[in-house]
């Protein structure tokens, strides 16, 4: 596990590469790994308006609400098929009951993923909710190909022996191996650090990211910060725990910020006044407001 070595406060110091010109908000002109970019990255798709990791909220993202990635949280079924789902769970999101680990593809096909989203969302509740399927990997990849970008997340990795493997096979055969894809267009980020240095080992080509819980970014250190640095290229706090005093010690190092889950506009201001490079949101067209207000300023 990455050292933790008590609260380090960064006094008096402002990242050189901190958001600060309206050249940051540009989003268009600059490549998806350059940290004068500000991605938009759509958290669980379109989550705030449609069901979370279902076709329906993927497409939102993508088509109409113009968000820069499609976020996709991997489970993995008991014949070994890659979903895309954020519990380890079926409960909260479908009409099922159980692990997914213990359930069969055919199985979790059965059920119905979207109902919940209308009796928890009433005011953006649509009947064609009803009856959505849960996707596999292979079936948002047969959608969108390489006309999309994908951040792709290896939820409880130690539940899942083999989901790195697994993981990059996919990717490989829709021609999405990091060889064959535009720097960034795939990212690839975890809690677990030992998923991530298996994923570097496996194809060091893809640029990964650290993800992290509030009380661990607000006691960062150097050293933590450091040994991220040697396989990744930036951290996902969550953004709570972020101030302008680590978020300036973390862009320091040149690593990409971005932290979930943003969703409110005076939240997305301060994370954007602080210096992050993106975020994670349920509402990306808001997040694009909000870039587009401050452009205009």
């Amino acid at each position: 596990m990455m050292k933790q070595i008590g609260v380090t406060v960064l006094t008096g110091a402002i990242a050189a590469t901190s958001f600060g010109s309206i050249d940051a908000l540009a989003h268009a002109k600059h490549d998806l790994l350059d940290p004068n970019r500000v991605v938009n990255i759509a958290h669980r798709g379109a989550s705030g308006y449609a069901p979370e990791h279902t076709m329906t909220a993927y497409q939102l993202s993508h088509k109409k609400l113009k968000a820069d990635y499609i976020e996709i949280d991997l489970q993995m079924t008991k014949d070994g098929q890659l979903i895309a789902m954020h519990d380890e769970t079926v409960d909260r999101t479908t009409n099922g009951t159980g692990a997914v680990k213990d359930k069969t593809l055919a199985e979790i096909k059965h059920l119905d993923a979207g109902s919940w989203f209308n009796t928890a969302n009433p005011d953006y509740a649509k009947a064609e909710y009803k009856g959505l399927h849960v996707p596999t990997l292979d079936e948002i990849f047969d959608k969108y190909g390489k006309h999309a970008n994908y951040y792709i997340e290896t939820k409880s990795p130690e539940v899942y022996p083999g989901m790195e493997e697994k993981l990059l096979k996919t990717l490989q055969s829709h021609g999405l191996s990091s060889n064959r894809v535009q720097p960034g267009q795939v990212m690839i980020q975890s809690f677990s650090q030992a998923s991530l240095l298996k994923i570097k080992a496996l194809d060091e080509g893809f640029p990964l990211v650290q993800l992290m819980d509030a009380p661990t970014v607000q006691s960062i250190t150097p050293e933590a910060l450091d040994e991220i640095q040697t396989y990744a290229v930036g951290l996902g706090p969550s953004y709570k725990g972020l101030t302008r005093e680590n978020t300036a010690m973390i862009r320091e190092r040149g690593l990409l910020l971005h932290p979930y889950t943003v969703n409110e506009k005076v939240d997305m201001e301060r994370m954007l006044d602080y210096g992050v490079t993106g975020v994670f949101t349920n509402y990306a067209d808001r997040f694009n407001e909000v870039l587009h207000d401050m452009k205009k300023k």
